[in-house]
């Protein structure tokens, strides 16, 4: 079994991973800003002997005793807003920088097992492709195309830095985990922005649905494939692209609608045209308009085949996200 630090422990898909290596028998190391963030995971986790630390992806401060005695570091910290800064650099100088603390730490305490969460924000963004091309883990964003976001900035130059930090030092075995919209029960109401998307339908806030379609994942499916990459002989010099289908707006609100006929849950497709007008006044509209009637197929296949699991389906992440929420009186 492997002592395993969790970087950004408190996040909704690094609950899930620390809850799958706890099941697996392993150590887990957990880093977290705050103490109310460590107490989250406390909580969640009553009977595990969970190790705490203090890491901030801004500060050196304690980056090197969070990695001595470790095994495997899975760096899972990164910011993800819900809207877009007007200063990109308040995203990227994080992701960038905390992604090579957490490497040049990892090597300076001879930790050479790293999973890097990522995202297909960093594999597709940026620039237009054929509409219905297939996307699979050899395609990368253009950090600087005209219609890439401060967050898929973020996390194409964090994963970019991390692959050139490992060419530069051989011993040090790299995996990234590049997932879609993460959608899924939660382990708590501190979740992720994907999930809110669910929130939004089951509250009926929204009178139209966007034209836009997401590769859509559930988080439990995620965190297996952390943790699984951890031993894998073929995850080594990696990326994996976690996705178990694309799914468009219109279709997932049906989905709601149908399965929670109390709720009004609307299924109209909003015009382009609106969307697109009302984003030059909503920032956080900009990067649908982005991706209004894109429908680029992500391939998730090398995940489930390689590491041998079928995924939950999109549908069903789709359904246990609201039963979730529901439940927990949303």
């Amino acid at each position: 079994m492997s002592t395993v630090l969790v970087t950004g422990a408190s996040g909704y898909i690094a609950k899930h991973i620390v809850r799958e290596l706890l099941e697996k028998g392993h150590t887990v190391r957990a880093s977290t800003r705050s103490e109310k963030r460590r107490a989250e995971i406390d909580s969640l986790f009553p009977e595990a002997n969970i190790d705490h630390v203090t890491l901030d992806l801004t500060s050196d401060d304690g980056w090197t005793e969070a990695l001595a005695g470790v095994d495997v570091l899975m760096h899972t910290a990164s910011p993800f807003p819900g809207d877009q800064p007007k200063d990109p650099q308040e995203l990227i100088r994080p992701a960038v920088d905390g992604t090579m603390r957490a490497l040049k730490a990892a090597q300076n305490a001879g930790v050479h097992r790293v999973i890097l969460t990522s995202s297909v924000a960093a594999v597709y963004k940026g620039t237009d492709v054929p509409n219905g091309k297939k996307l699979n883990e050899s395609d990368w964003t253009d950090p600087e195309g005209p219609k890439t976001s401060a967050y898929d900035a973020s996390k194409t130059l964090a994963e970019r830095a991390a692959w050139d930090f490992v060419a530069e030092h051989p011993d040090m075995q790299l995996t990234t985990i590049n997932p879609g919209a993460v959608v899924g029960p939660a382990l708590d109401m501190n979740y992720g922005t994907s999930l809110e998307y669910v929130e939004r339908f089951l509250s009926g806030a929204d009178p139209m649905v966007p034209n836009i379609t997401f590769s859509f994942v559930d988080v439990r499916d995620v965190a297996l494939m952390h943790v699984i990459a951890m031993d894998h002989p073929e995850a080594p010099g990696e990326r994996f692209i976690a996705s178990a289908g694309n799914v468009s707006m219109v279709d997932l609100a049906r989905t709601l609608a149908a399965e929670y006929p109390d709720r009004k849950i609307s299924t109209r497709k909003a015009p382009d045209v609106l969307i697109r007008i009302m984003a030059k006044f909503v920032p956080m509209l900009r990067t649908v308009a982005d991706s209004l009637g894109r429908d680029n197929p992500i391939d998730g296949t090398k995940a489930s085949s390689t590491f041998g699991f079928t995924y939950i389906t999109p549908k069903e992440a789709a359904i246990a996200s609201a039963d979730y929420l529901i439940a927990n009186g949303k």
